[in-house]
């Protein structure tokens, strides 16, 4: 049973953070918005988990462009 805690610390780590920024916005619990995910991911054959890649990359690619800058020097 610690292989797959283990597991899934690893996960949840090295994780894009796509499902807790999305249950942020939503108002819910990240555990159910996973759940969702993966539930959905059975129905439709894996085409929720490119639909999860794709909003990992396009949330990757805003914080690059939107990073916050603490001085004007940060250019």
């Amino acid at each position: 049973m610690s292989f797959v805690h283990s597991v899934r610390h690893f996960f949840e780590k090295n994780g894009f953070h796509v499902s807790s920024r999305l249950a942020d916005r939503l108002g819910m619990r990240a555990m159910n918005v996973r759940l969702f995910f993966i539930y959905i991911s059975f129905v439709t054959v894996g085409l929720s988990f490119g639909f999860y890649l794709t909003l990992a990359f396009l949330l990757r690619l805003k914080d690059m462009i939107y990073t916050k800058r603490s001085s004007v020097f940060d250019l």
